[in-house]
């Protein structure tokens, strides 16, 4: 086992990390910025280190710096967390060269995987269902006329290097798809440094699920059941929950079989999440695999009582999966909602700034990954997230019911927050009664 690692990130991931790294013994190092200087991460850590000013690319994708304080605090390996550069192939590469584990996937598994229209053909390949699509990136727009036209309107544009809803724009007819088409490759290019981008078939009002798996570096790989993750703002998740109300067993096994297939065909190992699209007329697509930890993670924790991060940390130190499929049980219903600095009644305005007063709910059946406290100052540089607030319950209305009261419970002062947004999406009806698609909240925004 390692004797310590660097946490090339900041915020709850990169303390829910550290709570992993203590669990195994092992020692850790903090990279902050600037204007993270006084978080969370930075104070629990063993040892930190500098890197940079507040923008990203100075200091959070500064692959020299990051390296850097690696070898000068000796750590043997690297733990990316989710976001900036969880999912570099490049830097992965890099560690390697410098002796160093980087605790996730193989290069060429994220290479592949990264690359969105290569994914969509290996899963062809492996027999795993794909949404209608072009089959590879698409660099004229007389090509994405005709591909269009070939797969039928509505069609989704999205970036072939994207994820977090960025550089994805909907086109339901020509004049549509040409304006898009130029908005989604500048966006593309700006946030993923790669303007080529993809047309699959657009699917209205469908469900958004997602399969976390685990394989180690020996062939086994497992399964961990799926997340519900179909609660979204602009193709980004709000409220994600475990079990789906929208599975019945034979489909549930059949999906999560489906992402072990699509897992194998790459040789991957790690942990990974394969994302799936569940339409109207109860058919499943592959969307894209994200070869990382997820924001979401908790909610099969608490189903599953298995220790993700902590198995991420085991299977880059070439030890063994210490179960197989038969093993794994879930217990109960989890749900998990999104906690950011956003004004909700005010186009999500992000709400940077000093926390005045902090009181996290509590009881049994509630966890609460964050990095914020009492006199903390969100910074303006980052991604709003403020916490993830994961309840258990032994059935879905449970779980609801508990998520509500601790919603009620939760007091954030000095900046927004989405709490009292999240209270009106558990108030609905329809949600309660698990009827929902990712259209949800548009479509009540729309109305009023």
């Amino acid at each position: 086992m390692f004797l310590k690692i660097l946490i090339a990130n900041r915020g709850e991931i990169a303390v829910r990390v550290m709570q992993a790294c203590r669990k195994l013994g092992i020692k850790t190092v903090a990279v902050y910025s600037e204007a993270d200087k006084d978080s969370l991460h930075v104070r629990s850590a063993d040892k930190s280190v500098c890197i940079g000013k507040p923008p990203s690319r100075e200091s959070y994708l500064n692959i020299p710096a990051i390296i850097s304080a690696a070898q000068i605090t000796k750590s043997e390996a690297i733990h990316p967390g989710y976001g900036f550069l969880s999912e570099n192939a490049y830097f992965a590469e890099i560690c390697a060269q410098h002796n160093i584990v980087f605790i996730g996937p193989p290069p060429k598994a994220i290479s592949r995987m990264g690359d969105k229209a290569e994914a969509r053909e290996t899963m062809r390949k492996a027999k795993v269902p794909v949404v209608p699509g072009s089959k590879c990136a698409i660099k004229e727009t007389k090509e994405a006329i005709k591909e269009a036209q070939r797969i039928g309107y509505p069609v989704m544009i999205k970036a072939v290097a994207g994820g977090g809803g960025k550089g994805m724009r909907i086109a339901h007819d020509t004049e549509s798809l040409v304006s898009n088409l130029s908005i989604a490759q500048t966006e593309a290019q700006s946030v993923f440094g790669n303007q080529e981008v993809y047309i699959e078939k657009y699917l209205d009002h469908a469900r958004h699920i997602e399969v976390q798996i685990l394989a180690d570096k020996f062939g086994h790989t497992v399964h961990l059941r799926e997340r519900e993750c179909s609660i979204q703002r602009r193709h980004q998740k709000l409220i994600e929950e475990s079990p789906s109300p929208a599975l019945d067993e034979k489909l549930r096994e059949d999906i999560c079989q489906s992402a072990v297939r699509a897992a194998k065909s790459v040789k991957y190992f790690n942990a990974g999440t394969l994302e799936f699209i569940f339409d109207q007329q109860g058919k499943y697509y592959f969307m894209e695999m994200n070869t990382r930890i997820q924001v979401e993670h908790p909610v099969t924790e608490m189903i599953t009582g298995i220790d993700i991060v902590s198995e991420q940390i085991r299977i880059a130190a070439n030890q063994k999966l210490e179960y197989r499929q038969k093993d794994i049980t879930c217990d109960g219903h989890a749900i998990e909602c999104r906690i950011n600095a956003e004004d909700p009644y005010n186009n999500f305005l992000p709400s940077p700034g000093k926390i005045t007063a902090y009181r996290p709910p509590r009881g049994p059946g509630i966890r609460l990954d964050t990095h914020i406290y009492e006199d903390y100052t969100v910074p303006p540089f980052y991604d709003s997230l403020l916490a993830k607030l994961i309840v258990h319950g032994e059935t879905r209305s449970q779980a609801i019911e508990k998520m509500q009261r601790a919603l009620e419970e939760f007091v954030i002062k000095g900046v927004k927050t989405t709490i009292p947004f999240h209270l009106e999406i558990f108030s609905d009806v329809a949600f309660q009664k698990g009827d929902y698609s990712t259209r949800f909240i548009e479509d009540r925004m729309d109305g009023g």
